[in-house]
């Protein structure tokens, strides 16, 4: 039995999120919810960090992120595409650990999960600016970049204290 045209468009249109390719998709999913977890863990860091240093880079990171993923909403909607509400199931996993850590065990592990999840981060971005069909998205993640670079170098100054 052959499909209509107007069904198979229907799927294929409802496959990319309203013509946004599945891999844009991909990107805005997994960008949202690592601004959430950062701005989250940040939050924590704020209030649970033993150092001043810890504390200052976890309220620049809930600040920096908390504007990134406005950015990201606005791309997003731009490109008709759907942002996610929360972080995922194993970044909440994170953050329940993280609330079980205190003084300086919760220093060192949050400066090593933010060099980590930067690096990762600043690949997934560059990815996206570079091979992004979707101009918003895509000029989010290459504008975005330079931020994300700065909270690495600052997140690998921060390791180094927290040694």
């Amino acid at each position: 039995m052959k499909l209509p045209i107007a069904f198979v468009l229907a799927a294929a249109s409802m496959a990319t999120h309203a013509g946004l390719p599945s891999s844009d998709q991909d990107f805005v999913t997994a960008a949202g919810q690592g601004g959430l977890a950062e701005v989250a863990l940040g939050k924590l860091a704020s209030q649970q960090g033993a150092s001043a240093a810890v504390k200052s880079f976890g309220k620049q990171m809930v600040a920096d992120h908390s504007k990134g993923n406005a950015g990201l909403d606005a791309a997003a909607g731009k490109a008709g595409a759907s942002v996610p509400s929360a972080p995922s199931e194993d970044q909440q996993a994170t953050l329940t650990r993280f609330k079980g850590l205190q003084g300086t065990e919760f220093d060192k592990a949050y400066a090593d999960a933010m060099v980590k999840d930067h690096k990762a981060t600043i690949e997934l971005f560059e990815k996206e600016a570079a091979k992004g069909d979707n101009g918003p998205v895509k000029t989010f993640a290459s504008t975005t970049l330079p931020t994300l670079k700065h909270h690495l170098q600052m997140a690998e100054d921060l390791q180094k204290q927290t040694k």
